[in-house]
């Protein structure tokens, strides 16, 4: 009876985590078993990736290929790296990744510190009903369209009766009406802003979030060490939501190359703006023109496939530098 007992208490222990002892790992089907109702809810999401994402990978081939419309995808002849080198020989070339880079680079200086230093101003707010309204304000514009988004700068941009000229001229900051969006020099600034008042909002809930989940003992211990609420922004709220921050980075510098398309396509009428297309034409622009009004699939095709390769070795790049400064990453 010793022996059982001592045999039972043995195997609780091996099979409790508080104890020493490592806990056996429960099979992957187990799991599921024991789980099902959840797994459940996750399969129409898994579906519905392969289905529109990893299918239309097949797509890629394409790019290899020269495609003709009569032989069909399968019977097109291979180019091998053809539409490749016709891409970095192309005059548009160092244009489209100056502009993408540019543009890109821009939206994540500030637009990615923007819903941050939001989340921080409206964690200070004291006034639950004015902060509400803050929040509602801010993250609505997430929800419009591009196109209406559009249609509104060009209102409020317009030389005959647009507000901003109208409220420039009467303070005396301008002698006469300025046509904004017909002036290269000012399309990047409008439309890394427009992009920032749409976004800024909505991007604030995730940290707004993050900070909800700090330990109000820190704050706490902060104050009676002396800081005051602006330290303590430093000392505890920054700290605390540093791998939301750090996660959100790394997925930032993976879409680096990922400058826009809706937001360009509508401020520049569809690309039909040729005074703004020496600047505004980036690669995403590029390969719509390329492909659905050119017809030179296989050409669009790569060089689609370059922007994609080359953010998937910038979100690598990013994740291991992060995870080696001991960040939060994303494996």
């Amino acid at each position: 009876m010793r022996n059982k007992a001592q045999s039972e208490t043995l195997e609780v222990n091996r099979l409790t985590p508080s104890s020493g002892f490592i806990r056996e790992e429960e099979s992957l089907w187990r799991r599921f078993s024991r789980q099902w109702e959840y797994q459940s809810m996750v399969l129409p999401s898994i579906l519905f990736i392969i289905v529109f994402s990893y299918i239309p990978m097949w797509g890629v081939l394409l790019a290899f290929k020269e495609y003709n419309l009569f032989k069909g995808f399968v019977e097109s002849n291979w180019v091998g790296m053809t539409h490749f080198r016709m891409f970095f020989e192309s005059p548009e070339f160092w244009g489209i990744m100056r502009n993408t880079i540019c543009i890109s680079l821009l939206k994540l200086a500030i637009g990615f510190p923007a819903p941050i230093i939001l989340a921080l101003m409206l964690n200070e707010v004291g006034n639950m009903a004015f902060k509400r309204i803050v929040q509602t304000v801010t993250y609505i514009p997430h929800f419009i369209s591009w196109v209406v988004v559009s249609g509104l700068v060009f209102s409020m941009l317009a030389v005959d009766n647009g507000t901003v000229n109208e409220v420039l001229v009467k303070f005396s900051l301008l002698d006469e009406p300025v046509n904004w969006m017909s002036i290269p020099e000012y399309f990047w600034g409008i439309l890394v802003s427009v992009g920032v008042w749409k976004e800024i909002g909505f991007g604030s809930i995730v940290y707004l979030a993050a900070i909800t989940g700090i330990d109000p003992a820190l704050y706490e211990a902060s104050a009676l060490d002396g800081a005051d609420r602006f330290k303590q922004i430093f000392l505890v709220t920054l700290p605390g939501i540093s791998p939301v921050i750090f996660i959100f980075l790394i997925l930032g510098v993976g879409n680096i190359l990922n400058a826009g398309f809706e937001d360009i396509m509508m401020l520049t009428k569809n690309l039909n703006n040729g005074i703004l297309m020496p600047v505004a034409e980036v690669i995403d622009t590029y390969v719509y023109q390329m492909g659905i009004n050119n017809q030179r699939y296989s050409y669009a095709t790569a060089a689609g496939l370059f922007k994609s390769i080359l953010s998937i070795i910038l979100l690598l790049l990013a994740n291991t530098i992060a995870r080696r400064l001991g960040k939060a990453s994303l494996w």
